[in-house]
């Protein structure tokens, strides 16, 4: 197969309009229902198995013995079934015992090398040091086969595997005979997740959160689905700082509509103490830097935040984690305290149970 790899590579608007109008409304309006029942998490898809490693089958004893291991130990490292990266090597070239150019050595015509068939530059950006040799070689199957994992990774496996092998190879007959032999070498039963929707561990929040967050997050959790498109202001689409500007002004409280801008309005808080609620900055961006961060998430809980990304990315708005090595900082605008007079002051309109 010839690899056409690339280097880096349903919508909930009616949500929306549920909580339009929700600075108006008693804090203690039932949020946690729309989090926790129906709502959001009504067509989420569990992913927890995604990654689970199966047992070999007969048919597995036709790959090499080192590449078996090396498969197993790459799979159950970076959470991708080894059947996969399996069914990539049988098809690739089957598993590094091909002739053709390329494999052992060289390129072939479309500029791949090595067992896993990857582009010179695509193997540059994703390359792991397997064997711990120092060295990392796109001809050496120790460090091909788990480069190949952490490819996958990046692409969206294991919970969206389909996404992740097209990725790989822009073919979906490409697909399908990976996944075919995925299956051969587990003796068939074998099922991948695909999850394009939501991932219901997703919709979980940490216990003791206020009401008025889960406000906040629920909103911001309910335009997953729809696109990232820089420089919008909803409710059809969002960019990264509109998406969290929308989220605070449905519980009444109103900042700024830029990263640029939304950065020196909360209250600094030191990494590892955010809380749900608070914004997540990262130097991403042209014009970016460690002080003037161009990205921002705002903090669900558990190292994750619901983010708008970017027009490319999968999903383009959804729950990813915060925990990267361009994150710069963490605020609490809800420390501010003309916020806190604010929460204070709406707390106060509640009508007594």
């Amino acid at each position: 197969m010839t690899p056409r790899r690339l280097l880096l590579a349903g919508a909930l608007g009616v949500a929306a309009l549920l909580f339009v109008g929700l600075a108006f409304v008693p804090l203690m309006f039932g949020a946690g229902q729309f989090l926790f029942s129906g709502g959001v998490g009504g067509n989420c898809v569990n992913v927890s198995e995604a990654g689970a490693q199966p047992a070999a089958a007969n048919d597995a004893k036709a790959v090499p013995v080192t590449y078996l291991a090396l498969y197993q130990a790459a799979g159950k490292k970076y959470g991708i079934p080894w059947n996969v990266l399996a069914g990539i090597g049988k098809v690739e070239t089957d598993h590094g015992r091909s002739t053709q150019p390329g494999v052992s050595s060289g390129e072939n015509y479309a500029g791949a090398g090595g067992p896993m068939q990857f582009l010179a530059a695509t193997f540059k950006a994703f390359a792991v040091d397997g064997n711990k040799d120092g060295k990392k070689d796109r001809y050496d199957p120790a460090d091909a086969i788990p480069s190949a994992a952490a490819y996958l990774k990046h692409n969206g496996a294991p919970s969206r595997m389909k996404t992740a092998i097209f990725q790989y190879n822009h073919s979906w007959d490409y697909v399908d005979l990976v996944l075919d032999w995925a299956k051969r070498y587990v003796g068939g039963d074998f099922k991948i997740v695909q999850a394009n929707g939501i991932d219901c561990a997703d919709n979980e929040l940490p216990a003791n959160v206020g009401e008025l967050v889960k406000k906040m997050i629920a909103f911001a959790l309910a335009q997953r689905g729809k696109p990232y498109v820089f420089g919008a202001n909803g409710p059809d689409a969002w960019d990264c700082s509109s998406l969290v500007q929308a989220a605070y002004r449905q519980v009444g409280l109103n900042i700024p509509r830029t990263t640029f801008e939304q950065w020196p309005f909360g209250v600094k808080v030191g990494k590892g103490k955010e809380q749900p609620g608070d914004l997540v900055f990262f130097n991403s961006g042209p014009g970016t830097g460690a002080d003037n961060p161009g990205h921002v998430g705002m903090v669900i809980g558990k190292g994750k935040m619901i983010v708008a990304s970017c027009s490319s990315c999968v999903p383009a708005i959804g729950v990813k984690s915060y925990k990267r090595s361009d994150w710069v900082g963490v605020t609490r605008p809800l420390a501010r305290p003309d916020f806190k007079k604010k929460v204070s002051d709406l707390a106060v309109q509640q009508p007594a149970d």
